[in-house]
């Protein structure tokens, strides 16, 4: 199971009230202490981080900008849901662009994009290293970005932005989906074998292999997903990818 952090970010820094009450929610979203559908009292919140409601209120919408949480009218704020099938959705799309991505960088990648894939990969097998037994809040976000800088530096010589910036909008998506599949076990999966079989195919510059093994990378995780909504460590369930259908 992922271990909850004690500690609460409580003072901007460098950074504006606002950013920061944002930052917190978004992690404590992906992390999953705040529940799919779970309500977000305005009021609540100003007492936990000791803000203004109208800073809390700004938070919130940067939170729906980024399709982690909803509101509707009078109702208030919640929690975007999640569900097998949001996450299928998001998953499929992935597979288009990466794979896309991953072909034309094929192409178009010089001995810097090799590198950036071989350096964004150690990166990411440090962190895998660790991740045995328990894992906590902390490591489960390390791993997340890592994980998102392995997947941007295989498409990183694509020249096409707007297939980078969905691509980027769609793993954000499923951020919250891949940290719950860290705390599932019913599911047989080396992840880290995974990766290292998409780097090796990338760098062998065997575009087949590259993309059969992503595309399969990125649909086994559609089983876990699967299976945390049968166990129903789903939360509230979701209507649509963008809480309504």
């Amino acid at each position: 199971m992922v271990t909850q952090p004690v500690a609460r970010p409580q003072k901007a820094g460098g950074k504006t009230m606002i950013e920061t009450v944002f930052h917190a929610l978004r992690e404590d979203v992906l992390a999953g202490r705040r529940k799919p559908g779970e309500r977000l009292h305005i009021e609540r919140l100003r007492k936990e981080f000791g803000v203004s409601s109208s800073t809390v209120r700004e938070a919130l919408l940067l939170l729906v900008s980024e399709t982690l949480a909803t509101t509707e009218g009078q109702k208030g704020f919640r929690v975007v849901p999640a569900s097998a099938k949001d996450f299928r959705a998001i998953a499929e799309m992935r597979v288009l662009l990466e794979t896309k991505g991953l072909r034309e960088s094929m192409v178009l990648g010089d001995d810097t994009w090799e590198a950036g894939v071989l350096a964004a990969f150690h990166r990411l097998s440090k962190v895998e290293a660790q991740m045995t037994g328990t894992v906590s809040a902390e490591l489960a976000a390390q791993w997340e970005a890592r994980n998102n800088d392995f997947h941007q530096a295989l498409v990183a010589a694509c020249d096409n932005p707007w297939l980078l910036r969905l691509r980027a909008i769609l793993h954000q998506q499923s951020a919250r989906y891949l940290r719950m599949s860290l705390t599932n076990r019913t599911v047989p999966r080396n992840v880290h074998a995974e990766h290292r079989a998409i780097m090796e195919a990338t760098l062998a510059r065997d575009p087949d292999r590259a993309c059969a093994e992503i595309t399969d990378h990125i649909l086994r995780t559609i089983n876990v997903v699967d299976s945390l909504e049968l166990q129903g460590q789903m939360g509230a369930p979701a209507a649509g990818a963008f809480g309504g259908e």
